[in-house]
């Protein structure tokens, strides 16, 4: 996807910025009389029982409160702001909870489950660090609150971008939200709500994939996020490179408040309130603009985007809860063809007309609903998860966008349908920690494909439709303990995963995934952690179902397998204080029955950077990988005025070619480095700043000969990359500096932030993989090749992208 056109974009961004920069001029500012309340429960996290009498104290100040009988809490006449807050009973580990914002639109509810201490008569000491290590993921695991995705520079409220900060992750250059953790690639991430498993969070997602260009999560929803880059739990399968963790919030309890949000290209309402004396309720819906602002803009696509969040909370008594959510998106693409009327700038020619020319006409729309039932015994828990989720995507092309039925080069459409059941068993009792569970899938996969598309230089028409069923099982438990007073932490677990696809990936034995974990504190302070484990992962629906003509499952008689990781990590991490850490941590992956794509003599591994759909062709589990690197990460929380986050990765991943040697992946960024910064200045203003710098990853050139054949080029529109020369190039070094200045206002019940954002300040030029056109004449029609009568002549074109791009949101909390 191109970029904005500059000029007419930054015409309008600077109307946009001039009207913001007016609003925070003219608001005038109020007495800061208002204040906000922050309550809730102290529960015993295995039985839910209430916690009486814990000591809950805001960090740095005499402010704090006594749970009542009940657990009970409640903190009153809170200034506006954000806190750290400790709990702390006989008999509990001590619990932090950290960046809690504050405002005096609705009280915040914080539930607070402490756990149960090996000595049930330790003295009570207000002590503790919001890094929290939990015993079965030592390593690898970043918690991210919803305050530092509120305020990341950059990221427009966006968690997809917000991860790009933390060691080991990278990002494509072009304009998309893909996840790349520690050399895998962007479909090896796993995302849960709640526990509540959601294939995507992303519109226009990749299928077969997980990226896309915009984030379909709400922040107003989310309390923190826990994002595991190894060392995944047991309960969670069918992850490579990263498991994401969404804590949601629950709604107020105790009248209708919400939110209204305007952004540079989307709006948005998000509701929230009591349903009864036992429930309550949060609902967001939010719809883009953009479509508009790039038709004025005269760009060749134009995307719409909508998405709906929901998640309601019942209180059934004090040993049952249920969590009932649902996320949705309606993702509409069109194409702009009318772009190049009165147009005469030949650059601008040439880019439109390659973009219509390739892009075909997407509408995808996708849902995940489920719900969650807790019920408490005495030691322990019971989580039952169901769960069903809907993915419908349609693409559609025509030859020079002339809509006549021998113009058809692409008619796909195609649904993911997965309903889901997962039972987990949680005991705490005598200092051990065990979860054991079982999970069932029925998934349902339909295809239905016109393409004609190039094999060796000859295009080929398939036409087919799939229809796919299968059920997918999985057994999984671990035990977890501490040792010599809480000095040693150890953690071991199992787990296995086998469906009736294929007699290949039906025996459980052939998918055990065991690993192991150890955590050592040399000082109360500096602690040795480690963790050892193999992970399985399913191939992509569009490879399992797959086939040619009508026939049978092609990829089911190539003897297609799950992908196995082995995955090795160690580190150490310094907690100077409550607020600060420090960790360096070592990585070695290998990948093992990654699908090698048989059509384009490829590895799975090396796609799902780009939009469309990868995988929906032969393959085979013959392709193997590794990655391999280092991780250092500072981090400082908001303790006072100031916070920041400093993370540098090396990273090297490779995968095997046609050839079975291993090549640099698409992957392969060697150095990443990331800084964010901020500060909080007196009357509710904040500045923050974020530095980012990337290694160029590499990449496949074209193989001019074969897109350059007339036959080829019709289907195309676009240059076929050369496999024989797999990631032979690299792109230069990337680097930019976002800066975002909010500020707030507090008027009785209503809060109002405005927020002014500027990317690429200093206004980078990154190079972006070139892309390989075809010359026209005066008339826009194709030059023949003298030489070769069934070619057209080509050039490469490069692809210079970056502007500074200002953008400017209006949140009012009522």
């Amino acid at each position: 996807m191109q970029k904005l056109s500059q000029p007419k974009t930054r015409i309008f961004y600077r109307l946009i910025t001039s009207l913001v920069l007016l609003a925070f001029l003219v608001i005038p500012e109020f007495a800061a009389a208002q204040s906000g309340t922050i309550k809730g429960r102290v529960y015993n996290r295995i039985n839910n029982e209430p916690v009486p009498f814990a000591n809950v104290v805001i960090d740095g100040t005499n402010t704090g409160v006594v749970s009542d009988f009940d657990g009970n809490y409640r903190l009153d006449g809170l200034a506006p702001g954000i806190y750290t807050l400790l709990v702390s009973f006989v008999g509990f580990e001590q619990a932090t909870i950290n960046e809690i914002q504050v405002s005096p639109s609705k009280p915040i509810i914080l539930d607070i489950a402490l756990m149960e201490s090996a000595n049930k008569l330790e003295e009570v000491v207000i002590e503790a660090s919001p890094f929290e290590i939990l015993p079965e993921s030592p390593v690898s695991v970043r918690e991210i609150s919803a305050t530092e995705i509120l305020r990341n520079p950059g990221s427009n409220r966006d968690i997809s971008n917000v991860v790009r900060s933390l060691p080991g992750v990278a990002s494509s250059v072009s304009f998309r939200n893909d996840i790349i953790v520690r050399g895998g690639a962007p479909n090896e991430n796993r995302f849960y709500l709640d526990g509540i498993e959601v294939p995507n969070i992303n519109h226009f997602a990749t299928q077969g994939s997980s990226g896309g260009p915009v984030g379909m999560i709400n922040v107003n929803f989310i309390r923190d996020v826990n994002f595991y880059a190894g060392a995944f739990p047991v309960n969670r399968g069918n992850a490579l490179s990263s498991v994401m963790e969404f804590q949601q919030i629950s709604g107020n309890d105790e009248r209708l408040s919400g939110s209204f949000m305007v952004g540079s290209s989307d709006i948005g309402l998000t509701l929230e309130g009591p349903m009864g004396d036992n429930s309550t309720f949060i609902f967001s819906a939010r719809r883009s603009y953009l479509q508009f602002l790039f038709q004025a803009l005269k760009l060749p696509f134009l995307p719409t985007y909508n998405d709906f969040q929901y998640k309601q909370d019942f209180r059934i008594n004090d040993k049952n809860k249920i969590t009932v959510l649902g996320l949705g998106a309606i993702d509409d693409f069109a194409l702009n063809t009318g772009v190049n009327d009165g147009v005469t700038d030949p650059e601008v020619l040439e880019r439109n007309t390659y973009i219509l020319n390739n892009l075909p006409v997407n509408t995808q729309w996708n849902y995940a609903v489920g719900a969650k039932w807790t019920h408490f015994s005495k030691n322990s828990y019971q989580e039952t998860v169901v769960s069903r989720n809907h993915l419908q995507n349609r693409a559609v092309k025509y030859q020079d966008n002339i809509i006549v039925p021998e113009n058809l080069i692409l008619d796909y459409a195609s649904e993911e349908i997965e309903t889901k059941f997962r039972f987990e068993h949680h005991v705490e009792q005598n200092g051990w920690n065990v979860v054991a569970g079982v999970g069932y899938e029925h998934a349902l996969y339909k295809n239905s494909t016109f393409q004609k598309r190039p094999v060796d230089g000859t295009v080929i028409t398939f036409d087919y439709t799939s229809v796919l069923r299968f059920n997918k099982y999985a057994l999984f438990a671990s035990a977890s303990r501490t040792f010599f007073n809480k000095r040693l932490s150890l953690s071991a677990g199992i787990r296995t995963d086998f469906n009736d696809y294929s007699e290949t990936m039906a025996n459980p034995l052939d998918q055990i995934s065991p690993r192991l974990s150890a955590s050592y504190l040399i000082t109360q302070k500096f602690a040795f952690n480690f963790n050892v484990g193999r992970f399985s992962q399913l191939p992509p629906y569009t490879v399992l179902g797959f086939r040619n003509g009508n026939e049978d499952l092609v990829n089911r008689d190539n003897g297609v397998k799950y992908i196995h990781n082995n995955h090795v990590v160690a580190g150490f991490e310094y907690k100077p204080n409550l607020y600060a850490k420090i960790s360096i941590e070592g990585f070695y992956k290998v990948y093992e029955d990654y699908p090698f794509l048989l059509a384009d003599s490829v590895s799975l591994a090396n796609l799902g950077g780009d939009f469309g759909v990868i995988g929906n062709e032969p393959a085979t589990s013959i392709s193997e990988g590794r990655s391999y690197g280092i991780e250092v990460l500072a981090q400082q929380r908001l303790s006072d005025k100031f916070y920041g986050i400093f993370s540098y990765t090396w990273v090297k991943s490779e995968f095997t070619d046609k050839n079975g040697v291993f090549v640099p992946s698409s992957w392969d960024n060697g150095h990443i480095l990331n800084m964010t910064v901020g500060r909080k200045f007196a009357n509710n203003w904040e500045v923050g700043m974020k530095f980012r710098l990337q290694g160029g990853a590499p990449y496949t050139p074209f193989d001019v000969e074969t897109s350059s054949l007339k036959e080829v080029w019709d289907v195309t529109g676009q240059g076929l990359p050369d496999y024989n020369r797999l990631n032979t190039e690299r792109l230069p070094l990337t680097h930019g500096l976002d800066i975002r200045v909010d500020k707030t206002w507090y008027l009785g019940r209503n809060t109002l932030n405005v927020y002014f954002d500027v990317q690429n300040v200093y206004n980078f030029q990154f190079e972006d993989r070139p892309f390989l056109n075809v010359i026209y004449d005066a008339d826009g029609v194709p030059i023949t090749n003298p030489e070769k009568p069934d070619s057209y002549l080509t050039r490469e074109v490069q692809n210079i992208s970056g502007t500074v791009l200002p953008s400017v949101g209006i949140l009012w909390m009522f």
